[in-house]
């Protein structure tokens, strides 16, 4: 296994409830490295994190370990099977009780900034 890949599967299973679960696989093309993630479904959110903030530490020290091997490293996290897209609150909010949609009225861009102030 290379450096990259290991240290993928490291830093996942370390993330991770089940770590068993965890299976890399690395191509390389002409683009590079390509590191595909496969993880059980109950653990997408651990490693996507909130607003992908983990996913993408992931994919900067993974372009930091390519760098140290003058090689492009790429990340591509699969969806898993069974896995469940949650919908966003806004859009569940808009579906009234018979799972219909109801009109809702669009923010104004300073409502969706104020929304976003933390």
């Amino acid at each position: 296994m290379h450096d990259d890949q290991q240290f993928l599967e490291t830093v996942v299973k370390a993330l991770v409830d089940n770590p068993d679960a965890v299976k890399t696989d690395r191509t390389v093309d002409e683009m590079g490295v390509l590191l595909t993630l496969d993880v059980h479904a109950d653990d997408m959110g651990k490693i996507i994190g909130r607003s992908g903030n983990t996913a993408k530490a992931i994919r900067t020290l993974l372009r930091v370990v390519g760098m140290k091997h003058d090689a492009r490293v790429n990340l591509k996290i699969n969806e898993p099977e069974g896995g469940t897209k949650r919908m966003p609150r806004e859009m569940e909010s808009a579906m009234d009780s018979d799972g219909g949609e109801s009109e809702v009225e669009p923010k104004s861009l300073d409502q969706a900034i104020d929304d976003l102030k933390i």
